[in-house]
């Protein structure tokens, strides 16, 4: 079966997608304006469902020999009380590892976000991917019914346990001590925020809103920030966000993406742009080891 790409799809319709996966319009909002674009015996229905993710596949199996992963929970007083999140290891670590927090998109700690996880443990880092949607039953199994269920958040509690969870990196015992952030979406977000108001060692946002201008001079962090090309939304905050940026004499490199699609690296859905996101990738990890190793 050949795979769909953002080609195979009404650039409006990609741009309904977005609003609908950001919750500026409900699933019938969509379906109402997308019938227009549905040709040739599609159905808006039927271009939800092709735009929704697949996680039949995974690049690194949970059941990979070469990695250690398991649930694990910590208290966490000033956000919801404790924080749960997936924690995976090289299984024959040898020495102390740095460490990533990795923060999931709108839809919780879905099986895409374990598998990015388990792909930092293959590269020789703890990852650690935290679950904002612990506190209300944990990811629901169903992208729908998580994006619903991550409305009700109190965002405030959950900022604050990801906080918690780049304070546990940075004392967990196997570490060395330096940590950093990936983020994505709602987690590239996350990855801008951290920043500042913690000393991370690394920050790498991908396509994720950016913090108050006034909050940028307190970033000490070095950012690896990717963006779409073709995302009106979160790119309409660089120039305000970058001219902080420069002003504070931040330590910042900033990559825009030719042709893409906001949820480019997601390889669960057609907005994935292979190239983009090796690249993307490569870059990330390998500023991953500059920052965090030694």
């Amino acid at each position: 079966m050949t795979r769909l790409t953002q080609h195979d799809f009404d650039p409006e319709v990609l741009k309904l997608f977005d609003q609908y996966v950001h919750g500026q319009i409900d699933r019938r909002g969509f379906l109402s304006q997308a019938g227009r674009y549905a040709v040739g015996g599609t159905t808006a229905a039927g271009l939800l469902g092709a735009l929704s993710p697949s996680f039949a596949a995974t690049v690194v199996a949970a059941t990979d020999p070469r990695i250690k992963a398991s649930y694990v929970e910590y208290p966490s007083p000033n956000g919801y009380g404790t924080l749960r999140g997936y924690l995976v290891q090289p299984a024959n670590a040898k020495g102390k590892l740095p460490a990533v927090l990795v923060v999931h998109e709108n839809r919780g700690l879905n099986p895409h976000i374990e598998d990015i996880a388990r792909r930092l443990a293959l590269d020789n880092f703890i990852a650690f991917a935290p679950d904002a949607l612990f506190p209300l039953g944990g990811y629901p199994g169903d992208e729908d019914k998580a994006r619903e269920l991550f409305a009700k958040v109190d965002q405030v509690k959950t900022r604050a346990d990801f906080v918690t969870a780049a304070e546990v990196l940075q004392k967990i015992p196997n570490g060395n001590g330096k940590v950093g952030v990936v983020g994505f979406c709602y987690g590239g977000g996350i990855a801008n925020y951290l920043p500042t108001v913690l000393k991370l060692d690394a920050a790498v946002p991908f396509y994720g809103a950016q913090p108050p201008v006034a909050e940028v001079p307190k970033i000490k962090t070095p950012l690896l920030i990717h963006d779409a090309e073709k995302d009106e939304r979160i790119l309409a905050g660089w120039p305000a966000y970058e001219a902080a940026l420069k002003a504070s004499k931040a330590d910042y490199q900033h990559y825009v993406y030719p042709g893409t699609q906001h949820g480019f690296n997601n390889d669960t859905t057609p907005r994935f742009d292979e190239a983009a996101a090796k690249l993307a990738w490569q870059r990330t990890v390998a500023f991953f080891k500059q920052h965090l190793h030694g």
